[in-house]
Protein backbone atom coordinates (compact mmCIF):
# COMPACT_ATOMS: atom_id res chain seq x y z
CA UNK A 1 0.00 0.00 0.00
CA UNK A 2 1.65 3.59 -1.13
CA UNK A 3 1.88 5.84 1.59
CA UNK A 4 -0.22 9.18 1.51
CA UNK A 5 2.01 12.06 0.86
CA UNK A 6 1.61 15.11 3.21
CA UNK A 7 3.32 18.17 2.20
CA UNK A 8 4.69 20.53 5.29
CA UNK A 9 5.77 24.02 5.33
CA UNK A 10 7.28 26.05 7.68
CA UNK A 11 7.65 29.71 7.02
CA UNK A 12 9.11 32.50 9.15
CA UNK A 13 6.47 33.35 11.62
CA UNK A 14 7.12 32.91 15.56
CA UNK A 15 5.55 29.02 16.55
CA UNK A 16 7.86 27.13 15.19
CA UNK A 17 7.23 24.12 17.77
CA UNK A 18 3.79 23.86 15.20
CA UNK A 19 5.59 22.53 12.36
CA UNK A 20 8.02 20.38 14.97
CA UNK A 21 5.43 18.97 17.10
CA UNK A 22 3.22 17.59 13.64
CA UNK A 23 6.57 16.24 12.18
CA UNK A 24 6.83 14.19 15.49
CA UNK A 25 3.59 12.86 15.71
CA UNK A 26 3.58 11.98 12.16
CA UNK A 27 7.00 9.77 12.35
CA UNK A 28 4.61 7.31 14.36
CA UNK A 29 2.34 7.12 11.42
CA UNK A 30 3.29 4.32 8.84
CA UNK A 31 0.53 5.47 6.21
CA UNK A 32 2.33 8.91 5.98
CA UNK A 33 4.93 10.02 4.08
CA UNK A 34 5.97 14.03 5.28
CA UNK A 35 7.67 16.41 2.48
CA UNK A 36 9.16 19.00 4.14
CA UNK A 37 10.20 22.77 3.00
CA UNK A 38 11.24 25.81 5.65
CA UNK A 39 11.66 29.29 4.05
CA UNK A 40 15.73 30.59 5.67
CA UNK A 41 13.20 32.95 8.07
CA UNK A 42 12.00 29.51 9.42
CA UNK A 43 15.87 28.41 10.01
CA UNK A 44 16.67 31.77 11.94
CA UNK A 45 13.16 31.81 14.06
CA UNK A 46 13.45 28.15 14.70
CA UNK A 47 17.28 28.82 16.68
CA UNK A 48 15.54 31.75 18.73
CA UNK A 49 12.47 29.73 19.60
CA UNK A 50 14.56 26.87 21.22
CA UNK A 51 17.14 24.14 21.02
CA UNK A 52 16.17 22.88 17.10
CA UNK A 53 17.89 23.61 13.61
CA UNK A 54 17.54 22.90 9.99
CA UNK A 55 18.86 19.53 10.05
CA UNK A 56 17.08 18.12 12.76
CA UNK A 57 13.65 18.92 11.30
CA UNK A 58 15.48 17.55 7.80
CA UNK A 59 15.80 14.21 10.04
CA UNK A 60 12.17 13.80 10.82
CA UNK A 61 10.79 14.77 7.18
CA UNK A 62 10.65 12.00 5.01
CA UNK A 63 12.00 14.35 2.48
CA UNK A 64 13.07 17.81 2.57
CA UNK A 65 13.36 20.40 0.02
CA UNK A 66 15.22 23.71 -0.20
CA UNK A 67 13.11 26.57 -0.78
CA UNK A 68 14.07 27.94 -3.88
CA UNK A 69 14.08 24.22 -5.28
CA UNK A 70 11.18 25.50 -7.86
CA UNK A 71 11.69 22.25 -9.71
CA UNK A 72 10.94 19.84 -6.75
CA UNK A 73 8.24 17.58 -6.69
CA UNK A 74 6.12 19.35 -4.78
CA UNK A 75 5.98 21.66 -7.27
CA UNK A 76 4.17 19.95 -9.66
CA UNK A 77 0.30 18.92 -9.64
CA UNK A 78 1.12 15.36 -11.37
CA UNK A 79 3.14 14.73 -7.48
CA UNK A 80 -0.06 13.54 -5.66
CA UNK A 81 -0.62 14.45 -2.57
CA UNK A 82 -3.29 14.30 0.54
CA UNK A 83 -2.86 18.28 0.76
CA UNK A 84 -0.34 21.01 2.80
CA UNK A 85 0.13 22.59 6.07
CA UNK A 86 1.98 25.61 6.57
CA UNK A 87 2.91 25.85 9.99
CA UNK A 88 3.20 28.37 11.27
CA UNK A 89 2.12 30.84 8.50
CA UNK A 90 3.91 34.48 8.49
CA UNK A 91 2.23 37.34 6.76
CA UNK A 92 4.57 36.81 4.03
CA UNK A 93 3.76 33.53 3.28
CA UNK A 94 0.26 34.58 3.86
CA UNK A 95 0.30 36.91 1.05
CA UNK A 96 2.14 35.35 -1.99
CA UNK A 97 -0.08 32.60 -1.23
CA UNK A 98 -3.28 34.68 -1.12
CA UNK A 99 -1.91 36.08 -4.21
CA UNK A 100 -0.17 33.33 -6.07
CA UNK A 101 2.90 34.90 -5.78
CA UNK A 102 5.36 31.71 -6.24
CA UNK A 103 8.38 33.47 -5.36
CA UNK A 104 9.51 30.33 -3.51
CA UNK A 105 8.74 27.01 -3.03
CA UNK A 106 6.39 27.39 -0.61
CA UNK A 107 3.99 29.42 -2.20
CA UNK A 108 4.50 27.42 -5.58
CA UNK A 109 3.48 24.12 -3.88
CA UNK A 110 0.32 25.50 -1.95
CA UNK A 111 -0.60 27.06 -5.55
CA UNK A 112 -0.27 23.99 -6.70
CA UNK A 113 -2.60 22.00 -4.23
CA UNK A 114 -5.21 24.81 -4.52
CA UNK A 115 -5.23 24.45 -8.30
CA UNK A 116 -5.40 20.74 -8.28
CA UNK A 117 -8.53 20.77 -5.43
CA UNK A 118 -6.55 19.74 -2.18
CA UNK A 119 -6.51 21.26 0.78
CA UNK A 120 -4.16 23.61 2.26
CA UNK A 121 -4.57 24.94 5.86
CA UNK A 122 -2.70 28.08 6.91
CA UNK A 123 -1.61 28.16 10.64
CA UNK A 124 -1.56 31.90 10.79
CA UNK A 125 0.91 32.97 13.84
CA UNK A 126 0.33 37.28 14.00
CA UNK A 127 -1.45 39.23 16.54
CA UNK A 128 -3.06 41.75 16.66
CA UNK A 129 -4.18 41.79 13.03
CA UNK A 130 -4.43 44.91 10.70
CA UNK A 131 -7.33 45.03 8.10
CA UNK A 132 -4.68 44.12 5.42
CA UNK A 133 -3.91 41.09 7.05
CA UNK A 134 -7.62 40.40 7.57
CA UNK A 135 -8.22 40.74 3.84
CA UNK A 136 -5.52 38.43 2.83
CA UNK A 137 -6.88 35.75 5.16
CA UNK A 138 -10.36 36.57 3.46
CA UNK A 139 -8.40 36.39 -0.08
CA UNK A 140 -7.02 32.94 1.04
CA UNK A 141 -10.28 31.22 2.20
CA UNK A 142 -11.75 32.69 -0.74
CA UNK A 143 -8.98 30.68 -3.19
CA UNK A 144 -9.46 27.29 -1.18
CA UNK A 145 -7.45 27.60 1.96
CA UNK A 146 -8.18 27.07 5.74
CA UNK A 147 -7.36 29.33 7.88
CA UNK A 148 -6.23 27.75 11.16
CA UNK A 149 -5.06 29.97 13.97
CA UNK A 150 -3.32 28.67 16.55
CA UNK A 151 -5.98 28.53 19.04
CA UNK A 152 -5.76 27.13 22.37
CA UNK A 153 -8.62 25.19 23.63
CA UNK A 154 -9.35 25.70 27.27
CA UNK A 155 -12.20 23.38 27.89
CA UNK A 156 -9.38 20.49 28.13
CA UNK A 157 -7.87 21.87 30.46
CA UNK A 158 -4.63 22.41 29.27
CA UNK A 159 -1.23 22.04 32.18
CA UNK A 160 1.16 22.82 30.11
CA UNK A 161 2.37 24.61 26.57
CA UNK A 162 3.20 21.06 25.27
CA UNK A 163 -0.62 20.32 26.40
CA UNK A 164 -1.55 23.28 23.90
CA UNK A 165 0.54 22.69 21.54
CA UNK A 166 -0.30 18.88 21.18
CA UNK A 167 -3.91 19.95 21.36
CA UNK A 168 -3.43 22.24 18.03
CA UNK A 169 -1.56 19.95 16.24
CA UNK A 170 -4.11 17.51 16.97
CA UNK A 171 -7.02 19.62 15.46
CA UNK A 172 -4.72 20.54 12.27
CA UNK A 173 -4.01 16.66 11.78
CA UNK A 174 -7.92 15.97 12.23
CA UNK A 175 -8.89 18.94 9.71
CA UNK A 176 -6.89 17.35 6.89
CA UNK A 177 -7.64 14.13 7.66
CA UNK A 178 -5.59 12.32 9.97
CA UNK A 179 -7.15 10.92 12.74
CA UNK A 180 -5.53 10.81 16.13
CA UNK A 181 -5.37 11.32 20.28
CA UNK A 182 -3.69 14.67 20.50
CA UNK A 183 -6.60 16.43 21.20
CA UNK A 184 -9.53 16.49 22.91
CA UNK A 185 -12.78 16.56 21.47
CA UNK A 186 -15.95 18.69 22.66
CA UNK A 187 -18.29 16.18 24.01
CA UNK A 188 -20.64 18.48 25.67
CA UNK A 189 -21.18 20.33 29.05
CA UNK A 190 -20.22 18.76 31.94
CA UNK A 191 -18.69 15.83 30.39
CA UNK A 192 -14.67 14.80 30.01
CA UNK A 193 -12.88 12.04 28.72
Amino acid sequence: MMKQRLIIAMSGASGQVYGVRLLQILQHSPDIETHVVMSQAAGITLAQEGTYTPQDIAALADVFYRPGDIGAAIASGSFETMGMLVAPCSIKSLSGIAYSYDADLITRAADVQLKEGRPVLLVVRETPLHLGHLRLMTRAAEIGCTIFPPVPAFYSRPQSIDDMVNNTCGRILARIGIPNEMYQEWLGLGQRR
